[in-house]
């Protein structure tokens, strides 16, 4: 199933590698997802001091939330990833995990580097919205 999903892109802006906008038909049905984050079945996080490894797991998760929605990553108008550091590096590091993931759906994004994250040894999580066909 295609998504319902319109990335925008704006000729008048920087080129970078996400839509500076997405918008979705007015019958859609949003979906509002916890921030996704690196943790195991047993809620511990994983890969302590691996920001890459972080990442890709939040991708995962973010996955499984969204299969039980109903929805797929391309089903995402917009994401938010949340990397603690302030050391650019890292952040890429994160970004070029999550960027990869999404493949050529490259929705609106904001990268941010926080102070520190909600569970021992968390580098990295995810916000996203979605939204499917109503």
């Amino acid at each position: 199933m295609s998504s319902v999903v319109q990335l925008i892109r704006s000729s008048a802006l920087a080129d970078a590698p996400y839509a500076s906008a997405a918008t979705a038909p007015p019958a859609s049905r949003l979906i509002f997802l916890a921030g996704a984050c690196p943790l195991d079945d047993d809620g511990r996080t994983v890969a302590p001091h691996d920001y890459a490894a972080q990442a890709a797991r939040c991708v995962e998760t973010l996955s499984t939330a969204l299969e039980a929605a109903g929805a797929t990553l391309t089903d995402i108008i917009s994401t938010r990833v949340l990397v603690a550091s302030a050391d650019r590096a890292d952040l890429v590091t994160a970004w070029d995990v999550v960027h990869t993931a999404f493949g050529d759906h490259e929705v609106p994004s904001t990268l941010l580097g926080v102070t520190v994250l909600g569970y021992p040894d968390q580098l990295v999580e995810i916000e996203a919205v979605a939204v499917v066909a109503a």
